[in-house]
């Protein structure tokens, strides 16, 4: 992740803090054994307010990518990887979390220990 700072409000009044946010980019490659490229990747999460951002395909790299910015820092963030809208397990996520509310447990991915979604962990150096 690369750290970009905040700004403070250009009038001058009050004194609120820089708020750190970051940028970071998603990428996926097709699992070993797959020869058939799906029609769409995409990415949504708390950071992109469930809404879905299309993954880019780049054939000299074999993967599809995107670089998502101005993600809020200091906190952890839920998202999910859909390949021809359906969800996917992103190898390099920081983790699984259980889905909490409609936006997540839409896009769950069903796992041995239950429902899960993507962790991204947006912290400060």
């Amino acid at each position: 992740m690369r750290e970009t700072p905040g700004r403070n409000s250009a009038s001058g009044q009050g004194s609120q803090p820089n708020k750190q946010v970051f940028s970071k980019v998603f990428r996926w490659r097709l699992p070993d054994g797959c020869t058939q490229d799906p029609e769409t990747v995409e990415i949504v999460g708390s950071f992109t307010h469930w809404q879905k951002v299309p993954l880019m395909r780049d054939g000299k790299l074999d993967a599809w990518h995107t670089t998502m910015h101005h993600i809020p820092g200091n906190r952890t963030h839920h998202y999910m990887l859909l390949v021809d809208g359906k969800p996917t397990y992103d190898k390099s996520c920081d983790g699984l979390a259980v889905p909490h509310g409609f936006q997540e447990e839409q896009w769950q991915l069903q796992t041995d220990r239950g429902p899960r979604v993507l962790m991204l962990f947006a912290q400060t150096k």
